[in-house]
């Protein structure tokens, strides 16, 4: 549905500058587009490159393993229903810890990997679970100490200050959070399902005689 709205703008405006005689001004539109992606998409590399870099660094010296400890208590409270020590609750907080530090393109992989875990929990493979939502609600609004990307991007275009929207984009990020959480809390709250982990555990009982 998205591309056929994409195209039918597409046609609209070259329909409408080929009625004023303008497909030039298009032909220079799209070219500069081309050139201005192509230019941001170099400026982010070495950005995303530098950050990765001191990921990995974090990650041998062992600083990723103690975020994920202190996120531990708070991944137990939002995931209740799956199991202690599952891999997917692993991928959840390797997401929220490369989100924290504006890592969207980091956090994408490990996001991906816990809605696989997570699915393996799931008795209705039609329907996404409880936990499944909070994943992606908490994903999409992810508190963010440095948004990386975007400092990146006004870099590229030569912003004199690029690191000032650090304190409104923690604030904004902070405010959705909340609203993301306590959105979550309330329809758990009116669905009632049944957690996973008793499900999980009832298939590891074996059966009597």
């Amino acid at each position: 549905m998205v591309n056929a709205i994409w195209i039918f703008m597409l046609v609209v405006g070259f329909i409408a500058a080929a009625a004023q005689g303008r497909i030039e001004a298009v032909t220079e539109a799209v070219f500069d587009g081309a050139k201005t992606g192509v230019t941001v998409s170099f400026g982010l590399i070495s950005v995303m490159v530098f950050w990765l870099g001191m990921m990995r660094i974090a990650e041998d010296a062992g600083l990723l393993k103690s975020l994920a400890k202190l996120l531990g208590p708070v991944v137990r409270y939002l995931f209740p229903d799956v199991p202690r020590n599952h891999p997917a609750l692993g991928f959840i907080m390797s997401n929220m810890s490369a989100n924290l530090l504006g890592l969207g393109n980091a956090a994408t992989p490990m996001g991906i990997r816990a809605m696989q875990e997570l699915q393996k929990l799931n008795p209705d493979k039609t329907t996404a679970t409880p936990a499944m939502c909070t994943l992606l609600a908490i994903n999409t609004s992810s508190i963010t100490l440095i948004p990386t990307t975007l400092i990146a991007i006004r870099m590229n275009f030569d912003s004199a200050n690029p690191a000032e929207i650090v304190g409104t984009t923690l604030l904004a990020t902070m405010v959705a959070t909340i609203a993301a959480i306590a959105a979550d809390r309330w329809y758990r709250s009116r669905t009632k399902s049944p957690p996973h982990t008793q499900h999980h555990e009832s298939n590891s009982v074996p059966a009597g005689p």
